[in-house]
């Protein structure tokens, strides 16, 4: 597919958008981001390629970019939309499955306000995923490479979803009509409709509770194979300066199609981060991924199954408000052996890493 090709498949989601906003006002605006990255993974790999475990931040022992954009957006009392177009190793490993330039979409969705007096949406389009509380643009994210839930659960998503906001901004209410799990374009001989809910509860400020899932198939309809999926995580505020984030995903998969027997594989998680000052920030994590029958996990690993207990820990400093530099330690642990050192199987993986992340926009 051809860039061409590209803007004329996704005119039927801005066009309407444009058509809407004539006449109304609104807000145009323009913003990027940049995130550069070195790590030295002690495994070695040869071909520079780390762990099938990492999808982010995946190349050993080279200066290279995690995630570039740059995106325009419009937004109006009554319709809204966005077009960012990235490029990245992020990218390159992520949208591997996608067609042509589709790999370089980051986003691309137009909505529509429903109601004059409450506040609800239609939108269609490509988003960043409802599932999780980690996004692929560092500077989102607590720690700076993303969790094991995260790597391994959808970063994107393309369909339709309605969303309602509460008046007092409490609740967040979503429904989700899916083209699949992580897909722009769906599999090959898939026709089964996929979806999925999101629900966020914020009592106060410093208090998030968040409930998101998918049901559906991955696979074409002739060995269709239906997937169940939950995360649940809280973002807890207990101060200026110390946040705590608690998650837990699930997921199950009939074995095979028409099957009553499921493989199951699941994730839970703590992070904690300490605000030193303005500049500085401290964050641990703590984490273990188990899939035992390989749903999601990539057969290369070279493991039978993946039971891996990970942590980490990484210093933030920016100097200004735009820019991120961070620095963070890694270790996982997995007595399957699924690691590779000096051309050996390993139960252990070590790495050390660095990112600078700048942001930058403008309103029109």
């Amino acid at each position: 597919m051809t860039l061409k090709q590209l803007l004329s498949s996704l005119s039927f989601i801005l066009l309407p958008c444009v058509s809407i906003a004539q006449g109304q006002e609104g807000k145009f605006t323009v913003n990027g981001y940049l995130e550069t990255y070195y790590i030295y993974d002690f495994e070695k790999p040869d071909n520079h390629i780390r762990s099938p475990l990492f999808y982010a931040y995946n190349r050993h022992n080279e200066v290279t970019l995690n995630l570039g954009y740059l995106r325009g957006a419009y937004e109006s009392s009554k319709v809204r939309g966005e077009l960012a177009l990235m490029t990245g190793t992020y990218a390159n490993a992520n949208l591997a499955a996608e067609e042509g330039v589709l790999k370089n979409l980051y986003l691309a969705n137009a909505g529509v306000r429903l109601s004059q007096k409450y506040d609800f949406w239609i939108d269609a389009g490509v988003f960043n995923s409802h599932i999780g509380f980690e996004s692929a643009e560092g500077g989102d994210c607590l720690t700076m490479t993303r969790s094991l839930m995260a790597e391994n659960s959808p970063y994107y998503e393309s369909g339709v979803k309605l969303s309602y906001t509460s008046p007092n901004e409490k609740w967040f209410l979503s429904a989700l009509v899916l083209n699949g799990w992580q897909r722009i374009g769906r599999v090959d001989g898939n026709n089964t409709p996929a979806g999925g809910h999101q629900i966020t509860f914020s009592p106060s400020k410093n208090i998030s509770i968040n409930s998101s899932s998918f049901v559906g198939s991955d696979t074409p309809d002739e060995d269709r194979r239906m997937r169940y999926f939950h995360d649940l995580y809280g973002i807890f505020q207990f101060s200026e300066k110390m946040t705590l984030i608690v998650g837990f995903d699930v997921g199950a998969q009939q074995e095979q199609k028409g099957s009553s027997k499921y493989d199951l594989w699941y994730a839970p998680i703590i992070v904690g981060s300490y605000q030193m000052n303005k500049q500085f920030r401290l964050t641990g994590r703590v984490e273990y991924y188990d899939d035992q029958d390989l749903v999601i996990i990539p057969q290369s690993i070279g493991a039978a199954e993946v039971q891996t207990l990970g942590y980490s820990l990484n210093l933030d400093y920016s100097p200004y408000p735009n820019v991120l530099w961070r620095l963070e330690g890694r270790g996982l642990y997995d007595h399957n052996d699924p690691f590779i050192k000096n051309g050996t199987a390993s139960s252990y993986n070590f790495f050390v890493g660095t990112s600078l992340g700048v942001s930058f926009g403008k309103v029109l």
